[in-house]
């Protein structure tokens, strides 16, 4: 396996998943806002790759060259001749990173080879899955695809969270999903993305959404790749949802990508901006969200233990 290298250039931090997953919430709440026209579907477009600045947005094609296209014409742009669309616009995120928004991994009315060839491109994965069918067959073939190297400095979304709407039903969830991607990711991050979109930064509902874990170990993915160096992400849930010690990883790598099969229907016009980056800290001292069915932490702590040795 060949050790990272630190990096001359700002990282380059993928948006993954299959169909559905919540890729498109996920980067209005990396952005702030929705970049794309309400009318353009995802499900056609090529990788987007997203940079700081005001350039007008380009196509650049198979063989190199560059075309500027229009935002209102993106579904007009030729898949098999196109290896990505270059889109400029300002975000506090993209002071330390570029985003790629892939196209779900698994449309079968898209080529995989429109995603496939962009891997290459990519130095950190946020891989989403709907927690109600986390972890496919389809997304661990897809995800066997990444190189070791971004795989090491690569996330796990267990999108949607809230749907889950037990403490046991969750604890379950992360612990299956951590036990069948061990050693794949830096860390598992629960989340439910609408619910971070309509909180405050700081407040009890954006550290209960799982918000404020994830922008943490996004925090550390970035600073790992630019460096160089392995990311030390410490598995998280949203505090009224998991269950008392969360699953260690091994500091080198660790949990999953995921996938949904349900239609996305929760991506906002307009948010904050700057939601997620820089990373918000919690106070110290401040208080966590009580546990909505007072189950004892000790209980809960030794159905994980309970559910990882089993």
């Amino acid at each position: 396996m060949t050790n990272p290298q630190p990096l001359d250039r700002k990282p380059r931090v993928a948006i993954m998943g299959e169909f559905s997953a919540g890729k498109s919430t996920l980067s209005n709440l990396l952005l702030g806002r929705r970049i794309l026209p309400e009318k353009v579907t995802a499900t056609r477009l090529p990788p987007v790759w997203i940079t700081e600045g005001e350039e007008p947005p380009e196509r650049k094609a198979l063989d190199g060259s560059l075309h500027p296209v229009s935002l209102e014409a993106l579904e007009a742009v030729p898949l098999e001749e196109t290896l990505f669309v270059q889109i400029s616009c300002e975000a506090p995120v993209l002071e330390a990173c570029d985003l790629i928004d892939f196209p779900g991994i698994s449309d079968p009315n898209m080529p995989p080879e429109v995603w496939e060839r962009m891997l290459e491109e990519v130095d950190c994965v946020l891989w989403c899955t709907h927690a109600t069918q986390a972890w496919r067959q389809s997304e661990a073939a897809a995800w066997g695809l990444v190189p070791e190297t971004v795989r090491q400095r690569s996330l796990l979304l267990i999108t949607r969270f809230d749907k889950l709407t037990t403490p046991l039903d969750k604890l379950r969830v992360q612990t299956r999903v951590s036990r069948e991607t061990e050693g794949q990711f830096a860390g598992v991050c629960p989340i439910s993305l609408t619910q971070a979109l309509d909180a405050e930064p700081e407040s009890t509902e954006w550290e209960t959404s799982g918000a404020q874990g994830f922008s943490a170990a996004l925090e550390a993915i970035v600073t790992a790749a630019r460096d160089g160096s392995t990311p030390a992400v410490q598995e998280t849930a949203p505090a009224a949802a998991a269950a008392a010690q969360p699953v260690q990883q091994p500091a080198a790598a660790e949990p999953a990508a995921a996938a949904e099969g349900t239609p996305q229907a929760d991506s906002p016009q307009e948010v904050q901006p700057g939601r997620v980056m820089p990373r918000r800290v919690r106070p110290q001292g401040a208080k966590r969200t009580p546990r909505p069915d007072g189950r004892p932490d000790a209980d809960l702590a030794a159905l994980r233990r309970e559910l990882l040795e089993s």
